[in-house]
C-alpha cells in the first residue's frame, strides 16, 4: 500500500509540472546560440527540458546553468531559416543571451551601381544574408540626408533595385546603406550626377511671414539650438510662427542664415 501511495503522489507531482515553449526565430549567420539556464522554482532540475531546432530534437547538453545550441553541427547552411523551440518548465524561463545572431546582417556586395541624368538610381547587389531595407541617402547641406528606402530581397544571388531621386542644382552625390541589429551599418561607394537645374534663390516676403524660393526646392530650417523647426519641399516656407532671431536655412545644395525680425 505504501509503494502504491508513493507512486501515486510521484505521478501527481509531475503531472502538475506543465511545460512552456520559448521560440526564437531568424536566419543562421554562422553563430551559435547561448542559453542561461536556471533551476526550477522548486529547486529540482534545470528549467530547460528540451531543445528543438527546425523540428528536430537537439542533442546538446542542457542540464547546466548555461549551455550552447550548436547550430553549426546540424547541417544548417548560412542564410537558412532557423526556428528554435526551447521547452521549459512553466514556473521559470531560460534566457537567450545572444538572439541578435539570428537577425539579418548587412553583408551585401555591390555588383553595379549608377544614376541616370533623370535621377534614376539603379544598383545590383549580391550576397545578402537577410531581408534588410536599403536606405538611400543624398549628400547635401554638409551631411548625408535620408531620401528613401527599398526593401532588400535577402538572398545571396544577385538582385536588381532602383529608386527615383530628386536632384538639386550642380553635382549630386548618392549612396545606399543597410543597418543590422547590433552591428555597424554597411555603406556603398557614392555615385554622382550633374543636374542641369537652375539654382534657386530666396527672399523673405514683405510681411515677414514666409520664405519664397525662385524654384521648388527641398528645405530645412534650424533654430539657434540646432533643432529642425521647418522641413519640406516647395516654393514657399511659412515662418510666421517662428520667434524673432537667427535661423539656419538649408535649401537646394546651400546652407545660409536669415534673420526673423517680426
Amino acid at each position: 500500500m505504501k509503494a502504491i501511495f508513493f507512486i501515486t503522489l510521484f505521478s501527481a507531482f509531475f503531472a502538475n509540472i506543465k511545460a512552456s515553449v520559448l521560440v526564437v526565430e531568424g536566419k543562421f549567420q554562422n553563430k551559435n546560440i547561448y542559453i542561461q539556464n536556471a533551476f526550477g522554482s522548486n529547486g529540482v532540475g534545470f528549467c530547460t527540458t528540451e531543445i528543438k531546432v527546425n523540428g528536430k530534437i537537439s542533442t546538446d547538453e542542457i542540464n547546466s546553468s548555461a549551455f550552447e545550441i550548436d547550430l553549426g553541427s546540424m547541417n544548417i547552411k548560412s542564410g537558412d531559416k532557423v526556428i528554435i523551440e526551447i521547452v521549459h518548465k512553466s514556473d521559470c524561463v531560460p534566457v537567450v543571451l545572444n538572439p541578435e545572431v539570428l537577425k539579418p546582417r548587412p553583408t551585401f556586395e555591390i555588383v553595379t551601381m549608377n544614376i541616370s541624368s533623370t535621377g534614376l538610381l539603379k544598383w545590383t547587389a549580391k550576397n545578402e544574408s537577410g531581408a534588410l531595407p536599403y536606405i538611400v541617402e543624398q549628400f547635401k547641406w554638409n551631411k548625408w540626408v535620408y531620401v528613401g528606402t527599398v526593401q532588400g530581397v535577402g538572398t545571396p544571388d544577385g538582385h536588381d533595385y532602383s529608386f527615383q531621386v530628386s536632384t538639386h542644382s550642380g553635382e549630386n552625390k548618392f549612396r545606399i546603406k543597410q543597418a543590422g541589429l547590433g552591428v555597424p551599418a554597411k555603406v556603398s561607394n557614392a555615385v554622382m550626377v550633374n543636374a542641369m537645374v537652375e539654382k534657386p534663390t530666396y527672399i523673405i516676403s514683405k510681411d515677414g511671414k514666409s520664405l519664397q524660393y525662385s524654384n521648388e526646392t527641398a528645405f530645412e530650417i534650424y533654430d539657434a539650438f540646432g533643432t529642425v523647426v521647418k522641413k519640406g519641399f516647395g516654393k514657399e516656407t511659412g515662418i510666421d510662427n517662428l520667434g524673432k532671431g537667427t535661423y539656419i536655412l538649408c535649401f537646394d545644395n546651400s546652407v545660409t542664415e536669415f534673420e526673423k525680425k517680426k
